[in-house]
């Protein structure tokens, strides 16, 4: 079962589902990503600062840098005013707010992915999520992989919920081996009892570097079908149809990458179903008429 982007559809329900089963207030979801090894090409945090910046969400807080971050690897970055005198931005892991959207309300957490006490600092960022109420978390991810730029990039939601799997139509998780922070944060909360789907979106691995807004769009769309709230994706549209034109014009100058290119076609279009299915056509319809219902 396949949308129209390539990824499978996902059956509306988990806003309800989390309405209710809160009473009082609005549900509250956590979204959050992390620079570096879960970030292929930068789109996941990417995907985090666009939802920021469409929800105007506001700032709710950071973790204790200082115990988390090695600097000589992750360093401080500096901007200097008109005098040359410079201020020093250290990494650290920030969390916003927005409130009210379609009756729910989102923290977004981005960070740098810690050097050290993994264990203290996701015992810390489920704190903050307990002091803002957070009923369900939502973990997002990129990874490098053997994929076309030329197809719909997959953004498939995964949970261990036996429950979850059904209300939202998501698979099993099946990975096994080293993990990054993303892979922490989603086993800790779930085994916490908070409802948890992660969400990763593949890269090709022959055009890793940042940013890749294609990968973003996949991952936004998910989100979007997941709490079923409209988002202006036509800019992010264009630059993804912008970047695969480039990497188009790219490969072309390079045989073997074209070859190359054409082997992964082939195989991802023999995994593909000849045609959209009527559900995922049932799906694009809902996408529409929730931005319309916005507009």
């Amino acid at each position: 079962m396949a949308q129209m982007d390539g990824t499978p559809a996902v059956p509306a329900g988990w806003r309800d589902h989390l309405v209710g089963t809160v009473s009082g207030r609005r549900p509250v979801v956590m979204i959050a990503a992390f620079e570096g090894w879960n970030d292929a090409g930068d789109a996941a945090t990417s995907a985090v600062d666009a939802l920021r910046h469409q929800w105007r969400a506001s700032a709710a807080g950071s973790l204790t840098d200082g115990d988390y971050y090695d600097y000589q690897f992750t360093r401080p970055t500096v901007v200097r005013d008109a005098d040359g005198l410079g201020t020093l931005s250290w990494p650290r892991t920030r969390m916003y707010r927005a409130v009210d959207l379609e009756g729910l309300d989102v923290i977004l957490v981005s960070g740098a992915e810690p050097s050290y006490r993994w264990q203290a600092f996701t015992a810390e960022l489920l704190t903050h999520a307990a002091e803002q109420n957070v009923d369900a978390v939502i973990m997002l991810g990129a990874l490098l992989a053997d994929v076309p730029h030329t197809r719909p990039l997959p953004a498939s939601p995964a949970t261990a919920d036996p429950e979850l799997r059904e209300i939202l139509g998501a698979r099993r998780p099946t990975y096994e081996g080293p993990t990054g922070i993303v892979g922490v944060v989603t086993d800790t909360a779930a085994r916490s009892g908070l409802p948890t789907v992660s969400v990763w979106a593949t890269v090709p691995h022959y055009v890793s570097q940042a940013p890749s807004p294609k990968a973003e769009f996949a991952l936004l769309r998910r989100v979007e079908d997941l709490l079923q709230i409209p988002l202006d994706l036509t800019a992010l549209a264009e630059d993804a149809e912008a970047w695969e034109r480039g990497v188009n014009e790219l490969a072309g100058e390079d045989p073997d990458v074209a070859a190359y290119v054409e082997q992964l076609e082939q195989a991802r279009d023999a995994e593909e179903l000849p045609e959209a299915t009527g559900e995922a056509i049932a799906q694009e319809f809902e996408r529409y008429l929730r931005r319309r219902g916005r507009d």
